[in-house]
């Protein structure tokens, strides 16, 4: 028991110590027995969610992690109308146009479409405002901006990707770096030809310049929102 605690003890220590979790205005419950840890609660945005799991990880005893940890929505919405945006956002854009797109209510499954030389197949849920996505695409580059879609709808709590690459793809800081890229060019609010990306293992750095601070934090988040990214470096600078 005592040990139990110790560890419990030290991650909130390791939260607390980390000012982008900001532990002090967005509490978690914490428990920790035979060496797996729980997390719940709601954090300002995925930045601090990811962050969170990695400093807990870190934590020496810690050798399961179970993810309860949800971000808070930018608009409250119910899981229909989440599942509507996202279903309305993947059918939308053309690099998916080569997966099938299907949604499963309950035990229920609808084919939004079906071409007639599908590369893959994209399965979409939702439940208590998390996306849950599953089957297969033809690349990881799919796989990242399929879930890069579903973080921007604004009711989104969290993303599960659970999307396979068929055949499976070597993953690498290239292709990490375009994932970022491609997010920050489909973004219709950033102006994304003056921000240059660079990745070193799951660190991605973003270098250039944004008209405003707010595009500053966009370009941020979006990279946070790419699937495998584990800590983003935000050099960007504002000026006119």
């Amino acid at each position: 028991m005592m040990v139990q605690r110790t560890t419990a003890e030290a991650v909130r220590a390791a939260l607390a110590a980390e000012g982008r979790i900001d532990l002090a205005r967005h509490p978690l419950a914490l428990s920790f027995e035979g060496g797996v840890l729980t997390m719940e609660g709601e954090l300002p945005g995925l930045r601090a969610k990811k962050l969170a799991l990695e400093r807990a990880a870190a934590v020496p005893g810690v050798r399961h992690l179970v993810d309860r940890l949800r971000v808070a929505p930018a608009r409250h919405m119910g899981d229909a109308e989440i599942r509507d945006h996202v279903r309305d956002t993947l059918a939308g854009e053309p690099a998916l146009e080569v997966c099938a797109l299907r949604i499963r209510m309950g035990r229920a499954v609808r084919v939004v479409s079906e071409p007639s030389r599908a590369g893959g197949a994209v399965e979409v849920s939702v439940s208590d405002g998390v996306v849950t996505l599953a089957g297969e695409v033809p690349s990881l580059s799919h796989k990242r901006l399929a879930g890069v879609l579903a973080w921007w709808v604004p009711g989104t709590r969290d993303v599960v990707n659970g999307l396979e690459v068929r055949p499976p793809e070597d993953d690498s800081e290239g292709e990490i770096t375009d994932a970022v890229r491609l997010a920050l060019e489909k973004d219709p609010l950033l102006d994304a030809d003056r921000i240059q990306v660079g990745a070193r293992g799951s660190v991605v750095t973003l270098t250039g310049r944004v008209p405003s601070e707010e595009q500053r934090e966009m370009a941020e988040d979006d990279a946070w929102f790419v699937f495998g990214v584990d800590e983003v470096v935000n050099r960007l600078a504002v000026s006119a």
